[in-house]
């Protein structure tokens, strides 16, 4: 066997590889374990490696050998701790889900095992994803692979720490909010949000029923491509999911058209950006411009709400679906004196403090003489801001803007202030609530050998455009 690169080894050229015989399944995954052996321990990437991965890729060598595999097949992946796994420990970042086996697959892993995806392991996230650096997990931090004493972002960190260390070569992360295209800007790599509904929910551990979506990370925009176009599908056991003609009415009929017209919503980046992130976008857009996109100034005037919507809407989402986890039914369980001890005691020593925060924020906004004040008055404006986002697109086929509005901070930086923390969400929030797909494309390195990102957002269902600029950006970004 010829040593692999694993360093500059993409999805299609792998499956190249491997239909050629250059090396196996069980010799490809073997190269990921190795790496993991060599470098987990101080990244913290992973929270567990399965012992039936050599397993998994001999039963995909199998289906080279008779014929039937698929682009995935043989492919290691990383999966976030939120997404089940039959037979596997799913914690979701969280002590009070310490020891839970999943009893099934989700739907994205069901059509995976189908492909002949190799599962390498669990990754680490923010507790229940809640976070934007990988911090608050009840398993220890993860940290950056472009930098050890950096984020790597998150809430899925554990994903995109792994993939950009060479850990693996696909992974799948979960967003409610930038939680896969802010580890993909901080780490270097492709991340794609799609849109609402495009990627079944069912099997997710939730935090947020009307904005989590499953999302691919991926080296290059192919590799995301690739990711996505497996998964995406109607998923008759979600209820969020979007049947197939649905889909085709959502997207706009001049979807296909070889208009080039970016919007750009400046008043969006009057503060907390950072002036070398501001630098390098406008870099890209000169690339952009260069390349014979027209560049429009756009305005989006309920987007400067988003973050405050966002922080409404999340927690009360996040108050309701953790309010099963009472240590009584499964999970983590303290011993009390009565019923109602158990309760406090199972919840205050099961959830991390970020948990609590926006438990108690959820409850706050939804109890009886704030429920109108706050999130009545979030949810209308959420409906705003998706009615705005949609006339933008009657004018501009794409809207751009920083991924992130900093780079990648150092561990412990933001840990204190959780505002600070929040604002990173800046730019991310308006695609979650609107429900749009958008897309996470490294755009250069700073002095600091930190990566820059921007993201471009479009219409629903059109994450075949998406694709499309992402991989033209690829191209003008090299020259």
């Amino acid at each position: 066997m010829n040593k692999i690169d694993l360093k500059n080894l993409t999805i299609e050229k792998a499956h190249q590889d491997l239909k050629k015989g250059e090396y196996s399944c069980q010799e490809l995954a073997e190269e990921y374990l190795k790496v993991i052996k060599e470098k987990n321990q101080e990244l913290n990437a992973y929270l567990e490696i399965y012992d039936d991965v050599l397993k998994q890729a001999e039963n995909a060598q199998k289906m080279f050998e008779v014929g039937t595999a698929t682009e995935l097949t043989g492919i290691p992946f990383a999966i976030k701790d939120i997404i089940l796994i039959e037979g596997k420990k799913s914690s979701a970042g969280s002590k009070i889900l310490e020891n839970y086996v999943a009893s099934y697959d989700s739907t994205v892993i069901k059509d995976l095992k189908k492909a002949g995806a190799v599962f390498l392991g669990r990754t680490n996230m923010d507790e229940f994803a809640m976070g934007s650096s990988t911090q608050t997990s009840a398993y220890g931090v993860t940290r950056n692979p472009i930098d050890p004493s950096r984020v790597p972002g998150g809430s899925s960190g554990g994903s995109a720490a792994a993939l950009a260390a060479n850990m693996a070569l696909a992974a799948l992360g979960t967003e409610t909010c930038g939680s896969v295209r802010e580890p993909a800007a901080f780490c270097g790599l492709v991340g794609l949000r799609s849109t609402y509904g495009a990627i079944s929910r069912q099997g997710i551990i939730p935090m947020g029923n009307s904005l989590d979506q499953v999302g691919p990370f991926g080296k290059n925009v192919r590799d995301a491509e690739i990711i996505f176009n497996f998964l995406s599908r109607y998923d008759k056991e979600d209820s969020t999911s979007i049947p197939d003609e649905l889909r085709v009415s959502l997207k706009p009929k001049n979807s296909n058209s070889k208009s080039k017209k970016i919007g750009v919503p400046w008043h969006l980046f009057k503060e907390g950006v950072d002036p070398e992130v501001q630098e390098n976008f406008k870099k890209s857009l000169e690339k952009f411009k260069k390349a014979g996109y027209e560049i429009i100034d756009i305005e989006l005037p309920y987007c400067k709400y988003s973050l405050a919507v966002y922080y409404i809407v999340m927690p009360a989402e996040v108050s309701t679906n953790l309010s099963r986890f009472d240590g009584i039914r499964y999970g983590f369980s303290a011993k009390g004196e009565n019923l109602l001890d158990v309760y406090k005691k199972s919840r205050a020593q099961g959830f991390g403090a970020e948990a609590r925060r926006r438990i108690l924020l959820g409850t706050y906004v939804l109890s009886h003489g704030y429920y109108d004040a706050y999130y009545n008055k979030a949810i209308k404006v959420r409906e705003k801001i998706r009615e705005e986002i949609v006339h933008a697109f009657k004018k501009v086929d794409y809207i751009l803007t920083p991924t992130a509005p900093v780079l990648p901070f150092k561990i412990g930086e933001k840990l204190d202030d959780p505002v600070a923390m929040y604002l990173c969400d800046i730019f991310s929030a308006p695609a979650n609530l609107s429900g749009v797909p958008s897309i996470a494309l490294p755009s250069g390195i700073s002095q600091n050998n930190l990566p820059f990102s921007i993201q471009f957002m479009a219409p629903h269902f059109c994450e075949d455009s998406l694709f499309d600029v992402g991989k033209k950006f690829e191209e003008i970004g090299e020259n």
